[in-house]
């Protein structure tokens, strides 16, 4: 009788027979014993499914564009470091030779895994930061739409707010967001090209700035960094989306080739780059002040500064190498990006 009431538990882990649908449910067997049935949820699945996500494609397609970008234009940005501080030959094709000839060909990607640690959480938190919020803000606008209004006299106000672009929207907060959680990595980029005999390594420079100046460290020049990121992200992603449709339209495409895609990158590029390349002067103006110790107030301090010393124009000086490198970039960006979301994507979302 004993053994009869005698209750038996047994736990069966990861049986192939097992119906899900049974999960902590007891059953009571012939003998008058219990048997509980508990499985481990399946890891494997689980993971399948969250690599499966649209939003995780994107974030993946931003980084290896990012990480693309940068390994095929680093020989361009090493050429062009040298001949902006004045290194060896003055000519393209001079440089070439002698970084070769110097270095080998490896000396092509010098101080590149600095730029790759940067560039690639940049790009991906970029990325699907503006898919995000560009596909929230144009579902909540459609979910809205006539259904919400304030009715102030003979005025109504649609509160789905239909003048908002959603890819502007987009744009601004993959700045913002990006530059929030990556500007750590752009300064430790700025200390190791500036002064690399103090900070030799990326791990000692992230100790020193923090046990120097503490998270603040990191975080220093955020400011104007912001501000000028601000308004070249929306224009850069509005650029690119409104091109980008206008073209098919006029086309009557679907979608672009592959050198379409470079073009309209360039000009995305091109664009956002002179509507806030005054900011980016200013925001080298307070960068640089800072370590003269002689720093404009604020941002509008240093653009005041700047026209009084060197004129409008002064607000431009240096926008033609500037467009020379974003214009690429940008480029290749976009053309990487879309390969990887449509490998990624295409075959099990519709992407917006």
């Amino acid at each position: 009788m004993e053994s009869q009431k005698k209750k038996q538990l047994w736990w069966l882990l990861m049986d192939p027979s097992y119906d899900s649908s049974d999960t902590a449910i007891p059953k009571k067997t012939a003998g008058g014993d219990v048997d509980v049935r508990l499985r481990l949820p399946d890891v494997g699945q689980s993971m399948r499914n969250f690599l499966g996500t649209r939003e995780v494609g994107e974030f993946v397609s931003g980084a290896l564009a990012g990480a693309m970008t940068k390994a095929v234009l680093a020989p361009l940005e090493t050429i062009r470091t040298r001949m902006i501080v004045g290194v060896g030959s003055r000519s393209i094709p001079g440089s070439f030779v002698e970084i070769i000839e110097e270095n080998g060909w490896q000396g092509l990607w010098a101080g590149n895994t600095i730029n790759m640690i940067r560039i690639v959480p940049t790009q991906a938190i970029e990325f699907g930061t503006f898919e995000y919020v560009k596909r929230t803000v144009t579902e909540a606008q459609e979910k809205w739409k006539g259904k919400r209004k304030l009715q102030i006299g003979h005025i109504s106000l649609d509160l789905s707010f239909p003048w908002i672009s959603p890819v502007a929207v987009g744009g601004a907060a993959a700045g913002i967001v990006s530059t929030l959680v990556c500007h750590p990595l752009e300064v430790i980029k700025d200390r190791l090209t500036v002064n690399r005999e103090v900070y030799p390594s990326i791990g000692f420079a992230f100790r020193k700035i923090y046990e120097d100046n503490g998270i603040g460290g990191l975080y220093s020049g955020l400011s104007p960094t912001l501000m000028g990121m601000f308004p070249y992200s929306t224009c850069y992603y509005f650029m690119y989306e409104s091109l980008k449709s206008n073209y098919c339209r006029v086309t009557n495409k679907k979608s672009l080739k592959r050198w379409e895609l470079l073009v309209v990158g360039a000009l995305s590029g091109f664009t956002a780059s002179t509507i806030s390349f005054p900011l980016e002067v200013a925001r080298k103006r307070l960068m640089v002040g800072s370590l003269q110790g002689k720093c404009p107030a604020h941002m509008v301090a240093a653009l005041q500064e700047v026209i009084r010393e060197e004129g409008i124009l002064g607000l431009y000086r240096g926008w033609g190498a500037s467009c020379l490198k974003v214009m690429p970039s940008s480029a290749f960006t976009w053309v990487f990006y879309e390969a990887w979301k449509d490998i990624l994507l295409i075959d099990r979302h519709k992407i917006l």
